[in-house]
């Protein structure tokens, strides 16, 4: 079970995940989010936290492939992005 400060970082988490300032972030940085964040530990949760951190066009040009992946950010986590198969842009 949760604890609450566990809820409230997810909650945290998923809020900075949707409001980037661009709708082409919201959605596949918020997408990305709401689809694989029950899968992860405090390690990947880590790595999150810290890549939101990150400018847009930044974490943009590493999913989309037109930016080199800083080492720090690059493993499984960048890959299942990169695939970018978890965006729902609703019609």
């Amino acid at each position: 079970m949760d604890t609450p400060a566990e809820t409230a970082r997810l909650k945290r988490l998923q809020f900075r995940a949707w409001h980037r300032g661009t709708r082409e972030a919201d959605y596949m940085i918020g997408c990305y989010f709401d689809r694989f964040h029950g899968e992860w530990g405090e390690a990947e949760l880590v790595w999150f936290e810290t890549l939101i951190e990150e400018e847009d066009v930044d974490i943009l040009g590493w999913a989309l492939g037109t930016l080199s992946v800083p080492e720090e950010y690059a493993g499984p986590l960048m890959e299942r992005m990169q695939k970018l198969d978890y965006v729902d842009i609703p019609r």
